[in-house]
């Protein structure tokens, strides 16, 4: 991955964060959040 292509993909995920706040008061960030907590417990329960 080049820094070109490490920039965009950067300024991507800000621009639907901030869209996601904007619009949307942050519930889908919040919703991914958890079901990326939930993925960690349970890695974690299989290691």
């Amino acid at each position: 991955m080049t820094n070109r292509i490490a920039f965009w993909i950067g300024l991507v995920l800000v621009a639907a964060i901030i869209a996601d706040l904007a619009l949307n008061g942050g519930a889908a960030l919040i919703f991914l959040v958890r079901k990326f907590l939930d993925l960690i417990e349970w890695v974690a329960f299989w290691r």
